[in-house]
C-alpha cells in the first residue's frame, strides 16, 4: 500500500515508525522545511526512492499514494485532509481532525462521498490498559457508571513554544486542552458513553503570558446517560509533567489508568472477582519512552485492514469530531460563564481571539 507523510515535524518519528512496522511502502514525505524531510530520511534509513516535496499538491498529483498521515500543525490538517481526500486518499489525521466543527463536518462529508477512509490519529485507544479497561466497559463489568475524571498534569515552558510559533495560538492550536489534553478528553467521553448533554467550565492562562490560549482548563461534563465527568488539564506543573491519569468509578467497578500516557492499569476493582487486579496490573502495563506511547502501530495496523476490508478505522473521523467538540464546548462555556448543551450546531478555536490578550 503507497503511503505518504505530510509534515515532519515532533509527531512524525512515531508516523514513520508505525508505517515501517506495517510494511507500508513509504513513496514519499513532505514538509515545507526541508531540512525536517532530510532529518527523518536519514533518521530512518529511508530509501533513496521516498521523494521530497515542500509542496503537498505536487506529492498528491505525482505519487497518488492511497494512505496519507497529516502531521501538520493543527490548524492545516482539516484543508490538507479535504485535498487529500479529493485526490482519492484515505488520510490519518493527527489530533485535532480540525480546528472547527465546520471543518469537521467537510472532511467526514467528503469522505463519504469518496468512500474513503478517515482515521483521527487518537493513538492511546489502542494502549494495551486502555483496550482492558474498554472491554470491561463493553461488558458491562462496572454497572451503572457514576462517573470518571480525565487529569492531565503536564509542563510546557516557553522553549516548546518558541520551536514552533503556530503552538498556542487560537488560528493554529488552541490552547493546552486542544493540544496537550485531548486525548485523554477523548478517553473519558469514549468510556462513559460518548453522548454529551452539557459542559460547564473554566479555562485561565496563568503561566504562559507568551501564548494566546489557555494553560488551565477545569470542567463539568453531564453525560446523556445520567452518568458525570471531570476534566482537569493544565501544562503548568512544576518543574515537569506529573501525570496522566484516567478514572472509572461505577456501581460494581473502579479503575484507574496512569503512567505517561494512560499506559497502565494503577487501580482494579470489580464486585465480580473475575481476575486478579495484580495480574491485570502485571499484564497490561506498558513503558513508553514518552507521552506519544506506543499506539500508533496498532493504530496503522487497523486502518490498514478497514482500507482492505472496506470498514471504518476503529478510531474514525467522527470519534475526532467528538473530541474536538468537546473542547470547543468547554471553551464556549469558559468564555461565556454558562452551561453549553451539545450537540454544538457551530464553533471555531477562532471564535476566542483575544480572549486572553498578550
Amino acid at each position: 500500500m503507497k503511503y505518504a507523510l505530510i509534515g515532519c515535524g515532533r509527531i512524525s518519528y512515531n508516523h514513520i515508525a508505525a508505517a515501517m512496522a506495517n510494511d507500508l511502502e513509504i513513496t514519499a514525505v513532505c514538509d515545507v522545511v526541508p531540512s525536517h524531510m532530510e532529518n527523518k530520511v536519514e533518521t530512518f534509513h529511508l530509501p533513496k526512492e521516498v521523494k521530497q516535496y515542500t509542496d503537498y499538491l505536487e506529492m498528491l498529483e505525482e505519487e497518488t499514494p492511497t494512505l496519507v498521515a497529516i502531521a501538520t500543525e493543527s490548524g492545516n490538517h482539516a484543508r490538507i485532509a479535504v485535498d487529500c481526500i479529493r485526490h482519492g486518499c484515505n488520510v490519518i489525521i493527527e489530533k485535532p481532525i480540525a480546528l472547527s466543527l465546520r471543518d469537521a463536518d467537510q472532511i467526514l462529508q467528503l469522505a463519504k462521498e469518496k468512500n474513503v477512509k478517515v482515521c483521527a490519529c487518537h493513538q492511546n485507544r489502542f494502549n494495551k490498559s486502555i483496550q482492558k479497561i474498554r472491554e470491561a466497559v463493553e461488558q458491562g463489568r462496572f454497572g451503572r457508571m457514576f462517573y470518571g475524571t480525565a487529569h492531565i498534569r503536564w509542563n510546557r515552558g516557553p522553549q516548546y513554544y518558541s520551536q514552533a510559533p503556530w503552538r498556542g495560538t487560537w488560528e493554529q492550536d488552541g490552547g493546552a486542552l486542544m493540544n496537550q489534553c485531548i486525548h485523554n478528553i477523548d478517553l473519558l467521553r469514549w468510556m462513559m458513553g460518548d453522548a454529551v448533554a452539557e459542559v460547564f467550565a473554566y479555562t485561565d492562562r496563568l503561566n504562559h503570558p507568551y501564548i494566546e490560549a489557555e494553560d488551565l482548563g477545569i470542567a463539568l461534563v453531564r453525560f446523556q446517560n445520567g452518568s458525570y465527568g471531570i476534566i482537569e488539564g493544565t501544562t503548568d506543573i512544576y518543574p515537569q509533567n506529573l501525570e496522566e491519569t484516567l478514572y472509572l468509578f461505577g456501581e460494581r467497578g473502579t479503575v484507574k489508568a496512569g503512567g505517561k500516557s494512560v499506559n497502565r492499569i494503577d487501580e482494579w476493582r470489580f464486585a465480580d472477582g473475575e481476575d486478579s487486579a495484580d495480574q491485570i496490573k502485571e499484564a497490561f502495563k506498558e513503558d513508553p519512552p514518552n507521552v506519544y506511547g506506543f499506539g500508533h502501530t496498532p493504530l496503522y495496523r487497523d486502518v490498514i485492514d478497514a482500507v482492505l476490508q472496506d470498514r471504518a478505522p476503529y478510531v474514525d473521523g467522527y470519534a475526532g469530531k467528538r473530541a474536538l467538540e468537546l473542547v470547543l464546548a468547554i471553551y464556549k462555556s469558559a468564555q461565556e460563564k454558562r452551561p453549553i448543551s451539545l450537540p454544538l450546531a457551530a464553533a471555531s478555536t477562532e471564535d476566542w481571539i483575544g480572549r486572553f490578550p498578550k
